[in-house]
């Protein structure tokens, strides 16, 4: 029988910031940087964590500003650059000197961020319905993204998505067998979103997205920089994220591995998580750190 290293649960200061993260596999490994989406937490890595248990790699899952156990201050600005950030801050208080980036939905931009300013740390990169480029937009998307706090009616519209039904819709669109998705996911991701502070904090991240556009000829000329191992999977029924976007990659980095999974939504390791780990599992052991 194999036993499966226990998950350990941590937090850690930075500037003020108790961030709650997650973490398995020996303290001197090589890391793996798991940065979620939303609006979910590093909840949302536990069984890929558990699926990677025997891989020689140092896996690592914070929560964000505004998600899962993390807390922030009163007064704390929701933007994508601030949550960035707080990553990198994050990653020096754990002295994490280089590391592989996994990145899904919000984390492609915090995690692109952070590559742009941290260039030299990131040894490989592995993107899970993570946008960074125009074609990958859907209308929905781009409907979305259009929204202004000053409009009236756009903001009833942005906080429609943080109850149970927009929540749940996140994880259920575009899924051909939703029995597979367990409700504990979109489930514990209501319990968080209804924290006090929690709805005012998405909003402002929902009116901020689209300042995300504006970085994507440099995450993308950093890709062509790069020159690391870039692996994509990608549910194919995401309603936000388009396959195009995962084909994109491939126009900067023409040697990334690209996987797209017919039957899988946004939330593409909660149904696809046989087929997606054994991936992750052999682009880690490629890496040869």
């Amino acid at each position: 029988m194999t036993v499966v290293p226990a998950i350990r649960h941590n937090s850690v200061d930075v500037a003020g910031v108790q961030v709650a993260y997650r973490e398995s596999g020996p303290a001197d490994a090589p890391v793996l940087l798991l940065l979620h989406g939303f609006p979910t937490s590093s909840h949302q890595f536990a069984r890929l964590m558990d699926a990677l248990g025997s891989t020689p790699y140092r896996l690592i899952a914070p929560d964000y500003p505004g998600f899962g156990r993390t807390r922030a201050p009163d007064g704390f600005t929701y933007t994508f650059d601030r949550l960035a950030d707080v990553v990198e801050g994050f990653t020096d208080a754990l002295a994490l000197e280089s590391y592989a980036l996994y990145v899904f939905d919000f984390g492609a931009p915090v995690g692109l961020r952070l590559a742009e300013r941290r260039p030299d740390r990131v040894t490989g990169l592995i993107v899970q319905n993570g946008n960074a480029y125009e074609e990958g937009l859907s209308d929905m998307a781009r409907e979305f993204t259009g929204l202004r706090r000053e409009v009236p009616g756009h903001e009833e519209q942005v906080r429609g998505l943080f109850g149970e039904d927009g929540t749940r819709f996140q994880y259920e669109a575009g899924v051909a067998d939703t029995s597979l998705i367990s409700p504990d996911g979109w489930t514990l991701d209501v319990h968080y979103l209804g924290l006090p502070g929690r709805a005012d904090a998405q909003a402002d991240l929902a009116f901020d997205y689209h300042s995300n556009f504006a970085h994507y000829p440099a995450w993308q000329a950093w890709l062509r920089a790069a020159d690391i191992p870039v692996l994509v999977v990608w549910g194919e029924g995401d309603p936000f994220f388009l396959p195009a976007g995962a084909k994109a990659y491939q126009r900067d980095v023409p040697d990334a591995e690209v996987h797209l999974f017919a039957g899988a939504g946004h939330f593409a390791l909660e149904t696809h998580l046989p087929e997606i780990a054994p991936l992750i599992e052999d682009f880690l052991a490629k890496l040869g750190q």
